[in-house]
């Protein structure tokens, strides 16, 4: 048996689930992987990831530690903050779908909410990071 990376599985799971939700989805224009320059505000992008091995006696298993991205365009960060616990409420402690892998526990790691300081001044980030636990079958 070799074992299988988890990064893909789990930036899979996390869209769907994201993209799924019609909740979040009315507060927001879409859910990214890149955006180029933003015609419309809010999105979320699926960001950088690492990932650890987590190996048992006798199987694999992997820790991905993905990072989201909540972008507003807003006075203050009320909308972000909004459009972030609804996606923290989606992932922590939720089951995923990560085929070919076992999804073992998301758990909510952080949240720091930014405002860009390149004018106009209204722009605001959240920063999201989870911690995906898998195994292999």
């Amino acid at each position: 048996m070799i074992a299988e990376s988890a990064m893909l599985p789990v930036q899979a799971a996390v869209y769907a689930r994201l993209t799924g939700d019609a909740q979040l989805m009315a507060l927001i224009r879409g859910v990214f992987d890149f955006v180029l320059e933003p015609d419309s505000y809010p999105y979320v992008v699926i960001g950088e990831a690492i990932e650890t091995p987590d190996n048992r006696h006798g199987g694999f298993g992997r820790q991905t530690v993905i990072t989201l991205h909540v972008w507003t365009q807003a006075e203050g960060h009320g909308p972000g903050l909004q459009i972030a616990e609804r996606v923290t409420e989606l992932l922590d402690h939720q089951p995923l779908n990560v085929e070919p892998l076992k999804h073992i526990v998301t758990r909510f790691e952080f949240s720091q909410a930014l405002t860009d300081p390149e004018p106009p001044g209204n722009i605001r980030h959240v920063v999201l990071r989870y911690r995906i636990v898998t195994e292999q079958h």
